[in-house]
């Protein structure tokens, strides 16, 4: 087959893949729903074992997925100005650690009933403890809520949950590879210093920095923009840093006008990219694989889904937010996805069974999660 057929088939995929999402967004939005769950089972249909598997550009795709992730987090970002951000933190530090004793521990409990090593256990903890940043975020714009009252707090809980993160995988990564105490702490100081810096650097010279990119021209403000999230991002996961943080800090150093350009600009590419995100993560399961986790996978999804609400609903309750608020701000955390996969990425060689569980779990919790969201009025 010549390169040009080749490639002929691969516009023709993309086009019909892109065009059948569309679709699916028309529904969600005629129906009241978020899209979000439609995108990751027609992944599902369509991926490895699915009802027609589509031969597309993994690399492709698999790249535009983690481009929507990036953009999902640096407009998230752009919702807050860096005093904002202090506040939220101040306010909501017991909070943080309230959601990772109720959400870690069912997950660690688990793997130790199944008779997991401790690492596989403490992994799946992981994947249980943390919320999906990029599906909470699309949902929370999908929902218009983000001038609600509990909406900061939630923003201050993910924040917290992606900092965490920062010390999390690479001490994670580190034991998996088996090194000693000393390179543990040198990967865990590094990590903590870097996510330091730049956080320091988005709170002080934030003003700086929306001064450098304002430009009259949209095209020059999009480039600018979407270069300095692929740039930080790149960067802080050379540290073994989340790119998720980095392109979260680029949109909170952004403030003012080129803020509010920068939201108008980047959004249409938010949306593609995210789509594709959604898509992506559906193509990579397997449906086969799902069925013998699927009951693990619901008794430990019907768990941690009343941990996350008792989390939003105890933190809004400290902050005088009202019981409508606070089962909102709890049902909108149920979500899991992109931290989740990677975690069980880094621990599907030690233990086999961590992939299927994970997978299972993670596709429930970012189906149940916007459907909760959705609920919770």
């Amino acid at each position: 087959m010549s390169a040009a057929h080749s490639a002929s088939w691969l516009f023709i995929e993309l086009g019909l893949v892109l065009v059948g999402l569309a679709i699916l967004a028309r529904l969600g939005s005629r129906w009241g729903f978020s899209a979000i769950p439609l995108y990751l089972l027609a992944g599902l249909a369509f991926g490895n074992g699915g009802l027609a598997p589509l031969r597309l550009s993994e690399d492709f795709v698999r790249i535009g997925a983690e481009i929507g992730v990036l953009l999902l987090l640096f407009m998230l970002g752009l919702e807050y100005t860096g005093d904002e951000l202090k506040k939220s933190l101040r306010l909501g530090i017991t909070a943080g650690v309230i959601d990772f004793a109720l959400n870690f521990t069912p997950g660690m409990a688990a793997g130790l009933l199944l008779r997991w090593r401790l690492l596989p256990a403490v992994l799946l903890g992981g994947i249980t403890y943390i919320s999906s940043s990029g599906v909470i975020a699309k949902v929370l714009t999908e929902l218009k809520r983000m001038d609600k009252l509990e909406t900061p707090l939630v923003l201050s809980l993910l924040v917290q949950e992606d900092l965490a993160m920062a010390v999390y995988l690479p001490l994670v990564a580190v034991l998996l590879g088996g090194g000693g105490p000393v390179r543990i702490a040198l990967s865990v100081c590094v990590a903590i210093a870097v996510v330091s810096i730049a956080l320091l650097a988005a709170l002080q010279w934030g003003s700086q920095v929306s001064r450098l990119v304002a430009h009259e021209s949209d095209e020059i403000i999009l480039l600018t923009t979407v270069g300095a999230v692929l740039l930080v991002a790149g960067v802080a996961q050379r540290f073994q840093v989340s790119a998720a943080i980095g392109a979260f800090l680029v949109g909170i150093a952004l403030s003012g006008s080129v803020a509010e350009k920068s939201r108008r600009v980047v959004s249409p590419l938010r949306d593609l990219f995210a789509a594709m995100f959604f898509f992506f993560f559906g193509l990579e399961i397997d449906p086969a694989a799902l069925l013998p986790s699927l009951p693990l996978a619901l008794g430990l999804g019907a768990v941690t889904t009343l941990t996350k609400i008792l989390t939003g609903y105890w933190a809004g309750r400290s902050l005088g937010i009202a019981p409508r608020g606070r089962i909102r701000a709890g049902a909108e955390l149920v979500a899991r996805g992109e931290f989740s996969i990677v975690i069980a990425g880094l621990g599907g060689a030690i233990e086999p069974r961590l992939g299927p569980l994970s997978a299972a779990y993670v596709l429930l919790m970012a189906i149940v999660g916007p459907v909760l969201a959705r609920l919770a009025k």
